[in-house]
């Protein structure tokens, strides 16, 4: 089969998998619960203002809960399998990263604040503030001030896990309420804030993580 032919079938396939898709989501039946009005009607409970904040932190929260462990195993996966001391180099002072670094990270650290607090009444949230910091680590280590990680030390490994941690413990506490994640009467709002701090710090340092972690980068070279 020539490089045409091979193309034409490719496209043939990708085009009938479309069709299967589309077939598929249209026959779909009328969902058995209308959960937009669920969750509307259970606001009043979840101790937040906002819907999705309500949902991932209260209504569905062993997915957040999971979700955060299986980001914090693929990180200490990366780490497990990152580069020696010996293999990692220090980058070369860019005064102009140096600079932007400067300007930004301040900034991109209230609006990480920011985003935490309103996410309890607005688009926002820990998820959110977390990716913003992270971003902040990204450009503090392209620009040469914050170093490669190959052996956390201690107080950064207890930030890495501080946010699993207290959201378990949160979870935990339910029990006594013969639920998990159930949370006691009148202490929803605060323990989600609560939640979503711990989780701000150890999703930022874990997003950064998966770049600080990771394979090294070849110097820049003149002009680069």
């Amino acid at each position: 089969m020539n490089r045409a032919a091979t193309t034409v079938f490719v496209l043939l396939l990708c085009v009938l998998l479309a069709a299967l898709l589309v077939w598929a989501m249209w026959d779909l039946p009328a969902a058995p619960v209308a959960l937009a009005e669920t969750v509307s009607a259970s606001m009043a409970q979840s101790g937040v203002d906002h819907p999705v904040t309500g949902v991932l932190l209260n209504f569905r929260g062993y997915d957040t809960l999971l979700e955060v462990g299986v980001l914090l195993l693929a990180f200490l996966g990366m780490l497990a399998c990152g580069a020696t001391p010996d293999q990692r180099t220090a980058l070369p002072p860019d005064p102009l990263l140096e600079a932007l670094a400067r300007l930004l990270v301040p900034l991109m650290v209230l609006v990480a604040g920011y985003l935490l607090w309103a996410g309890a009444f607005r688009p926002g949230g820990a998820f959110q503030a977390a990716a913003v910091l992270a971003a902040a680590g990204v450009l503090l280590r392209l620009a040469g001030p914050v170093t490669a990680w190959t052996h956390p030390g201690r107080w950064l490994r207890v930030a890495l896990v501080a946010g699993f941690v207290v959201f378990l413990g949160v979870a935990a506490l339910g029990l006594g309420f013969g639920m998990l994640l159930e949370y006691p009467q009148g202490w929803a709002g605060s323990l989600i804030l609560l939640v979503e701090s711990a989780l701000t710090i150890s999703l930022g340092l874990l997003l950064a993580g998966l770049f600080l972690a990771g394979p090294e980068m070849p110097p820049r070279g003149p002009g680069s």
